[in-house]
């Protein structure tokens, strides 16, 4: 896929969405941070129902802290993967309180020094909450980039670096959703609905036929 044509596909995705965001409710660094902990193997409607009554309750790393394992489990046992999660957490924020002064650190380095928090996890904070250009490949981006020819790759690592060199510098900053949100809702897994995209007359997908 040559430039001209990634400039093309994420003009018209900008068009689309012009101020596209993660769908986690979040109100601060630290609450995006759980959620994005919360979310892994889970939907974000789910993390989302669970946050709704965690988050009034204990939105800092002292409140959830004073939870408590058990008293955190009572929140997101709706969740998948709930018990190690509760325990990340709560090591999380007692990390965040030691080293940090209780702040969420805006260096990938320190993100992913913190319990439960990967490569995956530290970009999406990094971009999301903090505003720097990173890109989170998850399995929708991993589809939509090798689907569509934007950034074909072999493993999430190399499709996150061919993204961050190939994507045009004006878009980078939002990229990441962009292409979540198409791969949630028009590039789907198993019924790409080639015939309402709107890249799909650039996308180099070489079964769209077979979906419009």
């Amino acid at each position: 896929m040559n430039k001209q044509k990634r400039i093309e596909i994420f003009s018209r995705l900008r068009e689309d969405n012009p101020e596209p965001t993660t769908e986690l409710n979040y109100s601060s660094p630290f609450e995006l941070l759980i959620a994005v902990i919360l979310s892994a193997q889970a939907t974000d409607v789910g993390v989302n129902k669970a946050t709704a009554r965690l988050f009034p309750v204990a939105n800092t790393p002292e409140a959830i802290l004073a939870l408590g394992v058990d008293g955190l489990k009572e929140y997101i046992k709706t969740i998948g993967l709930f018990n190690s999660k509760a325990e990340n957490v709560i090591k999380t924020c007692r990390q965040l309180i030691e080293k940090h002064d209780g702040e969420v650190p805006d260096r990938r380095e320190d993100l992913e020094a913190l319990p439960g928090v990967g490569r995956k996890t530290a970009n999406v904070v990094l971009n999301t909450a903090f505003r720097q250009p990173a890109m989170a490949v998850d399995t929708h981006i991993f589809r939509v980039s090798n689907r569509t020819g934007i950034a074909p790759g072999k493993n999430v690592l190399e499709v996150e670096k061919r993204l961050m060199r190939l994507v045009p510098k004006e878009f980078l900053m939002d990229a990441h959703h962009w292409l979540i949100l198409h791969g949630r809702y028009t590039c789907t897994a198993r019924k790409p609905k080639c015939g309402a995209c709107i890249i799909e007359d650039l996308c180099e997908f070489k079964h769209k036929r077979d979906y419009l």
